[in-house]
Formats: C-alpha cells, structure tokens, sequence
C-alpha cells in the first residue's frame, strides 16, 4: 500500500464542550446559554435531580427539552440517551453531568469494585479490563455524536502529599480538578472552568483559539463558536465540487451522443453515494440539457431523411447526412 500525505484543513465538525465546576458556579446556566448561541432544537439529559428544569422559562433562557436521568448511572444509559437524541433531530445536547457516569451510583467506579468482587476476587486491576471498554463506548458516543454536545463535570478540591519545612508529611490543596476519569479533556474541543464567586470562565483547553482571557459565557458565546465551526471545510461539499468538474470535462463527448449514453455515463463512472448531490450541480443539468439537444437533433435528422425520402426528390443516400447536417447546425445554436 502506498502512503500519501495531504494538505490539513479543518473539518466541518460538531462542537464538543465541556464545563466543569464546584457546586453552584454556574454550569447548567452557562451551558443552556451556550447552547442557546448554536441554535436550534436543544435537549437536556439531567441527572442533577432536575436542576435543568429550573431555568425553564426564565428571561434569556432558550427552549429545551429534557431528559431526567436517574440512577444507576451505568454507561449504557448515558449511550442510550445521546442515541435518543439523536433519533428526534436535536441539534445541541447538554449532558448535566457526566460525572455521575464515573462516580455516581451504578457508575463505573462502582461497577469495577462490583465487577472486581464477584469476578476478579477483589482484584480491581483485573476488573477494569471490563469497565474500560464500557467508559470508552461512552466517550465514543459523545465524540462520534450527530449533536453538538455540552457536557457538565463537577469539580472536586485536588491535593497533594508533600513535605513541610519540617520534613514532616502534609496534605496540599493545589485547586480544582473535574470528577471523571483522567484525560477526559482530551475529548473536547473546548474545556471551560468556572469559578464560584465570580461565574469566570477560564479555558484549559481551546482548539479554537477564541478564548484567551477569562470571560462571562453568555449567548453570544456559542455564537463564536458556531461562526467557527461554519467557517470549516465541508469535506463532502468539495468531493462533490471535485467530481462535478470532473464531470464537466469527461462527460461532454458523451452528452453529444444523447441522454442515453450520457445517463448511462453518470451512473457507470460516478459513485452511487453522490448520484443525488452531482444531479444538483450546474455541471450535470448543462450536459442533461446537451444531452437532450443531441436527442432532438438525431429527431430531426431522422424526420427529415424520412421526409426527403417519401418525397422522393432527394436521392435517400444524400438524403439523410444532408438532414444530419442541418439538424447538428441546430442543436449548436439552441446550446448555445
């Protein structure tokens, strides 16, 4: 197999957010604002016991539908609910939150010490071999979704053992730190931090190089982002950009034999999968048009050859390429 590199351009994708913070720093809010600057049909999966529900008709708050998620909060419900989402046509999904996914009741840190007891003797190592696979189709979902996802994390006070002046042991608060499974960032394209007093945004990590300073999230947020990702390259709109000049230039020689052979072209040389998008494009309704002028001319020279010959003044063998000579001269001009 031979290896080849190509130019990087940046795909038309879905976002994927995150928002982590303690209790009360604004999570649900800011990620219904959000949502609300990407627009269209939003969906909520709650599993904060309807903290969602609160901000439901509230100035500035957008319309959204809602999912209450209660325990246990095994992976598969998670999965189950973004495919639900999916399947009704949500543009945006806000998942409140996906910690629970990892240390909620039936999570995966309590399915692992289950699955570790009752298979592994204790043996937790040994049990994550089953519940990884369960985490990762999780994040599979998330990432592979046909939504934009916004997903919450709540955040937990992260320390560290270290050693006083007087050498002895001590425990040390070094900040915040989201309850999921570490890496989790690595799944989105932006990560904001809130904090509890102020309701701050700080981003620990931006792919879309908007967010440098600390800032508010309100609706004109997620119109940023939204602007950012329409500005992305649209792959399949320059596949199909790329065959219909492909078609342009291959298949006239074949629209001057007529619709027949042109169709018969179209569907033999171009994939199935872009019959649909190709049959829109300037270049395929010029050479249909072509196609149907070749069509019309062999008509007409056919008519006139017969016409000449029923005459009778006009010898049958000159008859007809003198007709397909006035018929082609026609067909130049209503093409043209």
């Amino acid at each position: 197999m031979t290896l080849q590199f190509k130019k990087a351009t940046r795909s038309l994708s879905r976002l994927r957010l995150a928002i982590s913070g303690a209790s009360g720093s604004g999570k649900t809010y800011s990620a219904l604002l959000l949502a609300k600057g990407l627009g269209g049909k939003i969906a909520v999966v709650d599993t904060e016991r309807g903290s969602a529900s609160l901000y439901a008709g509230l100035d500035g708050m957008p319309d959204f539908d809602i999912l209450d998620l209660g325990a246990p909060f095994a992976p598969e419900s998670y999965i189950e609910a973004i495919h639900a989402a999916e399947s009704a046509g949500y543009d945006v999904l806000i998942i409140d939150s996906i910690t629970h996914e990892w240390s909620g009741v039936g999570g995966c840190l309590e399915l692992n010490e289950k699955i570790a007891q009752t298979k592994y003797r204790g043996n937790s190592w040994s049990a994550w071999n089953e519940t990884t696979p369960r985490h990762r189709a999780f994040v599979d979902s998330m990432v592979q979704s046909k939504c934009h996802i916004i997903a919450t994390m709540r955040s937990k006070t992260d320390t560290i053992q270290t050693e006083n002046d007087k050498g002895r042991k001590v425990v040390q608060k070094i900040g915040l730190k989201p309850e999921q499974r570490d890496g989790m960032d690595y799944e989105f394209t932006v990560v904001f931090d809130l904090q509890t007093e102020s309701h701050y945004a700080t981003v620990s990590k931006d792919r879309s190089a908007l967010f440098r300073d600390p800032i508010i999230i309100t609706e004109d947020t997620g119109k940023r982002l939204k602007a950012w990702l329409e500005s992305a390259t649209d792959p399949e709109a320059e596949k199909v950009k790329a065959l219909a000049a492909e078609l342009a230039e291959k298949g006239a020689p074949e629209a001057a034999k007529g619709t027949a052979a042109y169709r018969e072209f179209f569907k033999t040389f171009f994939p199935k999968d872009y019959w649909k998008a190709l049959g829109a494009t300037d270049a395929h309704k010029a050479l249909l048009a072509q196609a149907e002028a070749a069509d019309k001319a062999a008509e007409a020279a056919k008519n006139a050859a017969n016409a000449a010959q029923d005459d009778g003044t006009v010898d049958s063998t000159s008859a007809a390429p003198k007709a397909k000579e006035n018929a082609a001269n026609a067909t130049q001009q209503e093409v043209a």
